[in-house]
């Protein structure tokens, strides 16, 4: 066991206790979980069946589906590029699949209607050489539902994309990965086939305490899906670039958007949903983001808290046993909830354009009243002042408008409509008119206003 001194005693001995239970309770061979708080590890843990041969941060275990996140950040670079769009229908890059008309974001949120798994065989206990065609991967039927229409996790969606990266990169997934994210990010420790010190995949009985191996195949054309190892210390550094961006590998404004739901949840899974390549799920009043993954003889979750600033990374090496994902949540909250995040000194503006403070304050739509005020970024921010209302941030545009960044204004456009003089008449927030009245009656309201004004119960 070991441990930095950023957290209190009682701390981590919650984290260790949570950690050996988690292994002993899931009768896992070994387990390995750290937690990275303000972008330090702050705590990491291990538990073994063999005394003095417990994993460390520099351990490799196999990732699974985590895979995934990183190929969907392959992709976003290629948008951002401007070499694909997210609306474009596969076909555009790459012809010839069968299923040409699901177009790149559905198979980055899995609503493109594909099969979860590939023909049999069982893809993750046999070779990839048994799958050396797209057409092996996806069957004679690889679409199941209408594109678009629901949330389906589809592993030969994210073979798909791999073979889209290597198609517009003109280099195969495994180089790409390693050049635009793995290096940048110094992730040295992450790579397509295992390198010592790396756990062994083991099957343990369900019903005796006896183990079996697994096999650790090299997957093929379905590598993009589920092949990488790592280590607790290399998904920390990842899990702070999700939660950050790195303008090395993706801006800030591309990872949120991978964070942003993309397909609605299925019905009664309303606790979780999918972004792009990012599972997101509620615990309490906190979203978690991240990815779980598993192969046989290998469990593993990454989930970060972008509030916290918090990330958990739980590894196993066990095909089933610990649930990962839980345990790798309650190390987060273990921290988020004893030792809450120290908020940054309040500190003034160090400028501020007059005209642009005139606006702030109360403003009505109808009898609504709501209030505009100025952030820190430059950005505004439109907040109900009672239960009743819609809230949104707005980021500035060269025209002298504003777009909304979340929530039912998301995208919309809020404008300063002036008279003729240059007074301020209303804002116009996808047409609906805020005034600094109720009702204002010089202001241009659609519909106008009773001439007669307000008014009591006449008796």
């Amino acid at each position: 066991m070991t441990s930095t001194e950023l957290l209190l005693p009682s701390t981590r001995r919650a984290l260790l206790h949570r950690v050996a239970t988690a292994q002993s309770q899931g009768r896992t061979p070994s387990l390995v979980a750290a937690v990275q708080r303000d972008g330090q590890v702050a705590w990491t843990g291990a538990r073994s069946c063999v005394d003095g041969h417990e994993p460390d941060g520099d351990t490799q275990f196999r990732i699974g589906s985590i895979t995934k996140t990183f190929t969907a950040v392959l992709v976003m670079r290629l948008r951002d590029e401007g070499l694909l769009d997210l609306g474009d229908p596969l076909e555009k890059h790459l012809p010839g699949t069968g299923v040409g008309e699901v177009t790149v974001q559905q198979l980055l949120g899995h609503s493109a209607g594909l099969g979860a798994e590939t023909p049999a065989p069982w893809w993750e206990r046999t070779p990839g050489t048994t799958r050396p065609e797209l057409a092996d991967v996806l069957g004679d039927s690889p679409l199941l539902t209408s594109p678009g229409h629901r949330h389906h996790y589809s592993n030969p969606g994210y073979t798909l994309l791999g073979t889209l990266v290597e198609r517009l990169r003109g280099d195969s997934w495994a180089e790409v990965l390693r050049r635009e994210i793995l290096e940048p990010l110094g992730m040295d420790r992450t790579t397509p086939q295992a390198h010592a010190p790396h756990a062994g995949g083991w099957a343990v009985h369900p019903w005796a305490d006896v183990m079996l191996p697994e096999p650790a195949e090299d997957l093929g054309l379905m590598a993009p899906a589920g092949q990488l190892w790592s280590t607790t210390t290399d998904l920390l550094r990842f899990a702070a670039f999700l939660a950050q961006g790195d303008d090395r590998v993706l801006c800030a404004s591309s990872v949120a958007e991978m964070r942003a739901p993309a397909a609605p949840p299925e019905t009664g899974d309303w606790a979780g949903t999918y972004g792009l390549g990012l599972q997101a799920v509620r615990c309490g009043d906190r979203t978690l983001f991240g990815h779980g993954g598993s192969l046989p003889g290998f469990l593993a979750t990454l989930w970060f808290s972008v509030e916290d600033d918090v990330a958990a990374v739980v590894l196993a090496n066990a095909t089933s046993g610990p649930s990962t994902g839980v345990v790798a949540a309650e190390l987060l909250l273990i921290v988020a909830d004893a030792e809450p995040r120290i908020p940054e000194p309040w500190r003034p503006l160090p400028d501020v354009d007059e005209a642009l403070l005139a606006l702030t304050g109360p403003w009505y739509w109808g009898t609504q009243v709501h209030a505009l005020k100025l952030l820190a970024d430059g950005g505004l921010e439109l907040q109900p002042l009672r239960d009743v209302g819609r809230a949104a941030r707005f980021r500035a545009c060269p025209d002298g408008t504003w777009t909304g960044l979340n929530g039912y204004y998301a995208g919309e456009t809020l404008r300063v409509v002036r008279t003729e003089d240059g007074r301020v008449d209303h804002l116009d927030l996808g047409s609906f008119v805020f005034t600094r009245e109720p009702y204002d009656r010089d202001a241009a309201i659609p519909g106008g206003v009773d001439e007669g004004g307000w008014r009591g119960l006449s008796v």
